[in-house]
């Protein structure tokens, strides 16, 4: 296979959430439960091999932390179905750890993880699948901001990223399900931190202050078809002109993850997605429905597939 045909491969992806007219922090909510877990695969020997993969992954490379983060159950929509009602989308979110993404999703056995099922919670449910995040960020002269990948990081070196990462368990003092008392309380730290870490992420990972960005909508949920990674992706514009980013870029507390940053035009951006882990393909993608939305008067309903 050669190396074009591999990135191809790579940046397959599946849009499981469209949201092309962008949803606030109200519009979303999260069932955050341990009923939403991965759970272990009958094949002993299979799920054996996490704790393998693990130890190699981690010999020789201290900087490897376990750390926990939320696993992607599933998805449910409400609203938008031709009446006034705000569209609304559910989350339902569990707990997992690096550890276990390593040994599932990451494992050159991943495959073997997968149950086939029409139906997606069945069809992952022993895979690791921690949600991961990112955001399509919008200069005030109309550029977007690439990231281009490591060629040191684990996934996808060298590969062009939207700015993003995890929303992050620990952000809201999860580290265990032992917290589920009060539910609601929790659900609704939970909702939120899915919005304040994009913000985070982004500001680590460009050096762009918080101040300079506008409050993220969420556009949808894409996952990649290699190793059936999801990803939530939201729209954020910034109030600075593509020639400042560089400057702050150069002072970013994360620029360790991406060795450049791009500010790229609408076209630009289009010949590059064929170099983007197929998660970030898809939120190009999720990008292209809410411009399209824009661009008609009609009201798009919310889709998922």
């Amino acid at each position: 296979v050669s190396s074009m045909a591999k990135i191809a491969e790579g940046s397959r992806y599946q849009l499981l959430l469209s949201c092309p007219s962008g949803l606030s922090l109200s519009q979303v909510s999260v069932d955050f439960s341990k009923s939403h877990d991965r759970i272990q695969h009958p094949d002993h020997d299979l799920e054996d091999s996490i704790a393998q993969a693990w130890e190699q992954r981690t010999q020789g490379n201290s900087s490897l932390f376990n750390g926990q983060k939320f696993r992607f159950g599933s998805i449910c929509l409400d609203g938008d179905a031709g009446t006034n009602e705000l569209p609304h989308v559910y989350l339902r979110l569990g707990l997992t750890d690096y550890r276990t993404f390593v040994g599932t999703n990451l494992s050159s056995q991943w495959e073997k993880f997968l149950v086939t099922s029409q139906d997606d919670c069945v069809r992952c449910r022993h895979t690791s699948s921690p949600l991961g995040n990112a955001a399509v960020i919008e200069t005030s002269d109309h550029k977007i901001i690439v990231l281009r990948r490591s060629d040191n990081v684990g996934e996808f070196p060298g590969h062009y990223v939207f700015p993003g990462g995890h929303p992050e368990p620990m952000s809201v003092g999860i580290d265990s399900h032992q917290l589920e008392k009060d539910g609601d309380v929790l659900n609704k730290k939970v909702t939120r931190e899915m919005f304040d870490s994009i913000t985070r992420e982004v500001v680590e990972e460009t050096g762009i202050p918080a101040s300079s960005l506008s409050t993220p909508l969420f556009i949808g949920i894409s996952r990649r078809e290699l190793n059936v990674r999801p990803a939530m992706f939201f729209f954020i514009k910034c109030n600075h002109h593509s020639d400042d980013i560089p400057g702050l870029y150069s002072s970013a507390e994360d620029g360790f993850e991406s060795t450049q940053l791009h500010t790229v035009s609408l076209e630009e951006l289009k010949t590059m997605t064929s170099r983007m882990p197929g998660c970030h393909h898809g939120g190009f993608a999720l990008y292209e429905l809410m411009l399209q939305r824009l661009k008609s008067t009609n009201e798009t309903p919310l889709t998922s597939t």
